[in-house]
């Protein structure tokens, strides 16, 4: 079954379970040509064993391409805990995961993801050194992330608009979370005039309160009259379908695995939208995880943050060469390094 899988073409998946703590995980190794594979432990309760599988391979698979646009020494990998974090998760399982982590030796680096958190690391981090995310006074690394969308945004909108700055257009941001709220803070703070939607109302008028954005409801933020919608929640936002309804002439968000299928790149580039490649936008926080396993400057690591506009201008380029999506041009540049 697992040789035979569409998302199949990793260097190692292994299975742990482990029945005093219940865990039950797999840690997927997708590609380490350029370094140790590095990227999140998730937990959910997938409805199934095969879910928890097709996810933790696509995922890996996503980070190594993310590790190589954002031109860090690290490959691609990734971790799934199958369980609800809400009720499932134990100090000793966490530790568990950690001595699943550990026998791995170094092959693979982990950090947290949906349903984990920085605490939760630090947890995994008694029992293995192979963490990454949790360095005294580092901060979190999503707001690196945030930043690094900021810099494609306004190199997005001076490629597609002529805008040299964002200031006075409209910002439309999905997703008020960790990523979402510290992008709306910098793009009000760089004169863009937000507008944020989340499936917890509450939380965007929070957010909305704190920064000066308008807040909508979530099922009306894609459509919105806008200059550029940042996705910054869950994946497959864009389908066949759902590109109908957009008027924004930029896309640029932190959310991963934002198009549906590949054929939706090619939809966007017929709409003329300018897509700036999910991987290549949200890279800013695993950038920040190479500096903290790594490099100490953070001066550094703003310098690195800025040359992802440099990275977009290149898809730019080789996407009006090749005549391709944006998407395509990324996967070009990614693949040259890794492979």
């Amino acid at each position: 079954m697992l040789f035979n899988h569409d998302e199949f073409d990793h260097e190692s998946v292994t299975f742990a379970h482990d029945p005093d703590t219940g865990l039950k995980a797999i840690i997927a190794v997708h590609n380490r040509r350029r370094g140790p594979a590095i990227g999140g432990c998730r937990m959910m309760a997938y409805p199934d064993e095969i879910s928890a599988l097709t996810d933790v391979l696509r995922l890996s698979k996503g980070m190594t391409y993310k590790c190589a646009i954002g031109d860090i020494p690290f490959g691609g990998g990734k971790a799934v805990i199958m369980g609800d974090p809400a009720t499932q998760k134990t100090p000793e399982l966490l530790r568990a995961m950690g001595t699943f982590v550990e026998q791995l030796g170094g092959r693979y680096i982990t950090s947290f993801d949906s349903g984990t958190t920085i605490d939760d690391i630090a947890v995994i981090g008694e029992t293995t050194r192979h963490v990454g995310g949790i360095k005294p006074g580092a901060g979190n690394a999503s707001a690196s992330t945030a930043y690094g969308v900021l810099v494609c945004m306004r190199e997005a909108v001076r490629i597609r608009l002529g805008a040299e700055t964002l200031s006075g257009l409209v910002v439309a941001i999905q997703g008020a979370g960790n990523v979402g709220s510290r992008l709306a803070k910098l793009v009000a703070e760089d004169g863009g005039r937000v507008v944020i939607a989340d499936i917890n109302q509450d939380l965007a008028l929070s957010v909305a309160e704190s920064t000066g954005a308008a807040s909508v409801k979530a099922d009306e933020i894609l459509s919105m009259d806008c200059d550029v919608l940042a996705p910054c929640a869950l994946g497959a936002v864009f389908s066949a379908d759902s590109v109908k309804q957009l008027t924004c002439p930029v896309i640029c968000g932190g959310a991963n695995n934002q198009l549906a299928d590949n054929s939706v790149a090619d939809e966007l580039m017929e709409r003329q939208v300018f897509y700036c490649p999910d991987y290549l936008a949200n890279a800013g926080g695993i950038i920040d995880l190479h500096y903290q396993l790594n490099k100490p400057s953070r001066d550094a690591l703003k310098a690195h943050l800025d040359r992802l506009a440099e990275t977009l201008q290149d898809c730019h380029a080789i996407a009006a060469e090749h005549r391709c999506s944006m998407a395509s041009a990324a996967d070009l540049i990614a693949e040259a390094r890794f492979q």
